[in-house]
């Protein structure tokens, strides 16, 4: 190696190193705002994915937070028992709006949404309105029993089918999944995950609904129905929004 090589070679490599450094610092004056919550690792970003607006730019009347079908559907006669073992169906509920959540004490996204449904019923329930909690654990309604006072449910009665039938009459391939009924019992609207059901938002849309005579608003009433985003997933269960039924129970579907 000449002299002259080895003498420039050192103020080669820190200039290259210099570059870089400037490289790196502009990178980061210039990067865009948006990017800030990927940096920190929020579950909010997926690849690729369009940036959400911001809370002022979301609908706050409560019209767009459950897709809506676009015509009621009939339901098949469910059949299931209560805290009491007595034998109950959905033509039990009929004149009120019912939000029918199925569930099982074994699944850990319905674990988490539970207390949003038992504060729901306590601040709409009623005559017009009942959050019906329908488990379809086959270890009996003593498990219900233990998860409800192991979470503090307080409004919330106590329903199971631990036959596992109304899973598959409804073909909920998922859990939780809830559905909303219309005063005559047919299925208006579905959402498949956990939810915060207890949100503004939420309660202004089943107000909205209650406010109709069947429960059940008209198409032109809605301003968006099937394309309408659901209700967003707790953050913390964005990578498994729901529990398949196959898993732990083997319930077959």
């Amino acid at each position: 190696m000449s002299p002259l090589f080895r003498e420039y070679t050192p103020l080669a490599v820190a200039a290259t190193g210099l570059i870089a450094l400037v490289v790196v610092v502009v990178g980061l004056i210039l990067r865009p705002a948006d990017d800030e919550g990927l940096l920190r690792g929020s579950s909010d970003r997926t690849p690729g994915a369009v940036p959400a607006a911001g809370p002022a730019a979301e609908p706050n009347d409560g019209t767009a937070v459950m897709a809506l079908h676009d015509a009621p559907r009939a339901l098949p006669e469910l059949r299931f028992k209560d805290g009491s073992g007595e034998l109950a169906s959905l033509a039990d509920f009929r004149g009120k709006l019912v939000l029918l959540n199925v569930w099982a004490t074994w699944c850990g996204p319905c674990r988490e949404e539970m207390p949003t449904l038992d504060r729901l019923q306590a601040t709409l329930g009623g005559p017009d309105f009942e959050v019906v909690a329908l488990s379809i654990d086959r270890a009996g309604i003593g498990a219900v029993d233990a998860f409800y006072a192991d979470i503090g449910v307080e409004n919330l009665a106590r329903y199971i089918d631990e036959s596992g039938r109304v899973a598959q009459q409804l073909s909920a391939l998922g859990l939780p999944t809830t559905l909303l009924l219309d005063r005559e019992g047919r299925e208006i609207a579905r959402h498949v995950g956990p939810a915060e059901w207890d949100k503004p938002e939420m309660v202004t849309f089943l107000r909205r609904h209650l406010a109709q005579p069947s429960g059940a608003l008209r198409p032109s009433d809605s301003m968006k129905r099937t394309t309408a985003p659901k209700i967003r997933a707790f953050a913390s269960l964005q990578s498994s929004p729901m529990l398949p039924l196959a898993v732990d129970e083997g319930i077959p579907l």
